[in-house]
């Protein structure tokens, strides 16, 4: 057990003291370099979730960030496109809110919002064939970050299941995903 750790005696939030929510604090911030460790990893474990498709899901990932960012995609919206599917490393049904929520303080609304909703984006591209709506995205057209959410799935994701397609590697995009979870934009 780490001296930190034997030091913090409260047993209750109630109990606690300003004292021993220094130390957390500190901590955390102190721990927040791990967070891209962490992402990369998960990342990672995509490459043993193929469930059907051509490539596995770190391929597909790698793709999508590489188109995003041969069209000229900011670091955050790259990275987001790197990540959109890192939730199937827990859940392939609900991956696009686990994406979300791991992207939440880290990118602008607008990026969140485009992960968040992605399925029902590339839906335009297969819900037909699930007896689902194929224009699930028109209950978003007013939203402000509708055309990025577009242009997202047409032209990034939904384009991604390629094993000719010259794809970057993680590598490529581990300094992205550094600068980006290094920072949060609010706890």
């Amino acid at each position: 057990m780490s001296e930190t750790i034997a030091n913090q005696t409260f047993r209750r939030m109630d109990e606690s003291t300003q004292g021993q929510w220094s130390v957390i604090v500190t901590e955390t911030i102190e721990a927040q370099a791990l967070v891209a460790e962490r992402i990369l990893e998960m990342l990672e474990s995509l490459a043993d979730v193929t469930v059907g498709f051509a490539v596995d899901q770190l391929t597909h990932s790698l793709q999508t960030a590489t188109r995003a960012e041969e069209a000229g995609a900011d670091t955050e919206m790259i990275v987001a496109s790197l990540c959109h599917d890192i939730g199937k490393a827990i859940s392939v049904p609900n991956h696009p809110r686990i994406a979300a929520e791991i992207l939440r303080p880290y990118v602008r609304s607008e990026v969140l919002e485009t992960i968040r909703a992605h399925q029902d984006f590339q839906g335009r591209h297969y819900y037909e064939h699930l007896g689902m709506d194929p224009d699930a995205r028109e209950q978003y057209r007013a939203e402000p970050w509708f055309a990025l959410a577009e242009q997202f799935a047409d032209d990034w994701d939904q384009t991604s299941f390629d094993p000719d397609y010259p794809t970057k590697p993680l590598s490529h995009f581990e300094p992205m995903v550094r600068e980006v979870f290094g920072r949060a934009h609010s706890l």
